[in-house]
């Protein structure tokens, strides 16, 4: 397997440049959230539940998720054969980037549907086009933003992040609002590299272990339900919300 470097994955959010004074009108809006300290190489200072959230890359890493060897690398078609779908479900791909989980996961739910959802106008964009290209009507393109997926309010029977979570910005803000557009029985799965093993050649900030994934989403109204490790190198972390 090749290492990793600089290419850790798309994620839904965009890092941007800011000033001096917005960064400290931020951090004082939310000082009862989240805590800041020195940015780590590959983070952005700012820390959540003890976890400081990672850099993220924008969609000039488009070429690395659709590289050949990820399904050697991440076996992605036994991660979408485990989904908990079927074929009327309607499934929110959040960070979904080059739609390389969407597109795969849309001929399964042929009279259901697929939110395929970005930040990144160029990664809608392209979502757009591709959708097209392969004549998915059942893809619909959403522009979220960086405190919520904007989608319908309990409308979405699986919310799926893959190598997205621990990148969010304001992951309380996400969860919450995840957490308003599933059903009464819906499910968010994370898929994230295992922090808890050192031979996962992904740098630190980009891997999650259970312990603190848990930790986070029980803050958030959510429960463990299913924890899997058949991947390769990635948890498969099945929560539901708890009403």
């Amino acid at each position: 397997m090749k290492p990793y470097l600089a290419f850790v994955v798309l994620g839904l959010c965009t890092l941007s440049c800011s000033s001096s004074s917005t960064s400290q009108s931020k951090q004082a809006s939310d000082s009862t959230v989240y805590s800041y300290k020195t940015p780590s190489p590959d983070g952005i200072g700012k820390v959540y539940l003890g976890r400081e959230i990672a850099r993220v890359m924008n969609f000039a890493g488009a070429d690395w998720l659709e590289r050949n060897e990820r399904q050697q690398e991440e076996n992605t078609e036994l991660a979408i054969r485990e989904l908990p779908i079927d074929s009327s479900s309607v499934v929110a791909d959040i960070g979904a980037g080059t739609g390389y989980y969407t597109f795969r996961i849309a001929p399964r739910v042929p009279q259901g549907r697929v939110y395929a959802v970005d930040v990144q106008e160029e990664s809608v964009r392209f979502l757009k086009s591709r959708a097209r290209e392969l004549n998915f009507p059942n893809v619909e393109v959403v522009l979220g933003g960086v405190k919520s997926p904007n989608l319908p309010k309990g409308a979405v029977d699986l919310a799926l992040m893959v190598d997205v979570y621990h990148e969010l910005e304001y992951p309380q803000e996400m969860l919450q609002a995840i957490r308003e557009s599933l059903k009464p029985n819906g499910r968010l799965i994370l898929l994230e590299y295992r922090a808890e093993d050192p031979a996962v050649p992904i740098k630190r900030l980009h891997k999650l272990s259970v312990v603190q994934a848990n930790k986070e989403l029980k803050a958030n109204g959510f429960k463990l339900v299913q924890r899997e490790d058949f991947l390769p190198i990635q948890h498969f972390l099945v929560y539901q919300k708890v009403e």
